[in-house]
């Protein structure tokens, strides 16, 4: 368990990546009526086909040609929808003491509001299949984890241009970098800090420089079929209202069965170093499987069988829709 910088709450942080659970509750909160607003309908189709357009470059290890093509084409896109860009590169040491070249991309809009909301997700994929019993040393295609929550950021990106936000509402899009060069469970002592490379180093050099926001919702694995995504614990802990606002959003608006009422044991994942250094509360929607032999991921997870085969067009709308009316009605 680590105390993070935040205040005196304990919150269980475990790495995204691999993840030991603690306990988990399950609550019966009942939804509110359905609120009536005049929010874009989320495409999923889009969002599917900006997936599937990330994992046609191959898997997307830092230090590859295949990496830096997509982050071109992930600068290029939100640029073409009206997005201020803010691209950070930067270098890190992995577990392995190799020195990754990253990037992380930030897209704004309405740039000028003094109220911001941050909508993240990793963009990097793992450079092993760690879990795979065949091939485990080459990399996955990481549909799911990593693609599926910047195919809705991307999406958003393209609704906020076809329906531009006014008044004091504005929205950064942040796609970190090295989230998944984390290490194996087979290379020695584990170490946390290994994980989400991208997100540590931004909230200690904010770009752009003294950046806030006055919330963040992180995008994780948010893809997969029959994906539910439960309350995770720092979240909790650290963003409670952000997660009341984004649970009781989804089920006013009929998602109910993919958001339940159930909360889930804490993880580190791009939104601990935002809460720890950047000091921007952040709730992390994150796909939670306690009946796996992980006790917290899918069977595909840090496999090749995180493919285009898992990702589900319905999770994506859920997900995409809940997010987009939470920015939409922002007061």
């Amino acid at each position: 368990m680590k105390v993070l910088a935040l205040g005196l709450l304990l919150a269980a942080s475990l790495p995204a990546c691999e993840k030991k659970t603690n306990t988990e509750t399950a609550t019966t909160e009942q939804p509110a009526a359905k609120a009536s607003v005049n929010v874009p309908a989320f495409n999923a189709d889009s969002a599917y086909q900006f997936v599937a357009q990330q994992v046609a470059f191959g898997p997307r290890v830092p230090n590859t040609p295949e990496h830096r093509a997509c982050g071109d084409f992930l600068i290029q896109k939100l640029e073409s929808y009206g997005g201020t860009m803010q691209v950070q590169s930067f270098t890190a040491k992995a577990y392995d003491g190799t020195s990754l070249n990253l990037r992380n991309i930030m897209a704004q809009f309405n740039p000028k509001a003094g109220k911001r909301i941050l909508l993240a997700a990793h963009w990097d994929t793992r450079h092993v299949a760690d879990k795979d019993q065949q091939n485990p040393t080459k990399p996955m295609d990481g549909a799911n984890d990593g693609a599926s929550g910047v195919g809705i950021l991307l999406e958003i990106a393209r609704q906020l241009q076809a329906n531009p936000l006014t008044g004091n509402v504005g929205v950064d899009l942040m796609l970190f970098d090295g989230e998944d060069y984390g290490q194996p469970d087979n290379t020695g002592p584990y170490k946390e800090d290994t994980w989400c490379l991208g997100s540590q180093y931004w909230a200690k050099n904010l770009l752009p420089k003294g950046y806030t926001a006055n919330y963040g919702i992180l995008l994780d694995m948010v893809g997969a079929k029959g994906s539910r995504f439960a309350r995770e614990e720092t979240s909790r802990a650290y963003a409670g209202d952000v997660v009341e606002k984004v649970w009781r959003t989804a089920n006013q608006i009929g998602y109910s069965d993919y958001f339940p009422f159930q909360d889930s044991p804490g993880i580190t994942d791009d939104h601990t170093y935002v809460i720890q250094h950047a000091n921007i509360r952040m709730a992390d929607i994150i796909a939670y499987d306690p009946t796996s032999p992980d006790g917290f991921f899918g069977p595909y997870h840090h496999r090749h069988t995180d493919n285009l085969d898992v990702i589900d067009r319905n999770t994506l709308k859920a997900v995409g829709q809940t997010v987009l009316h939470v920015v939409m009605t922002e007061e």
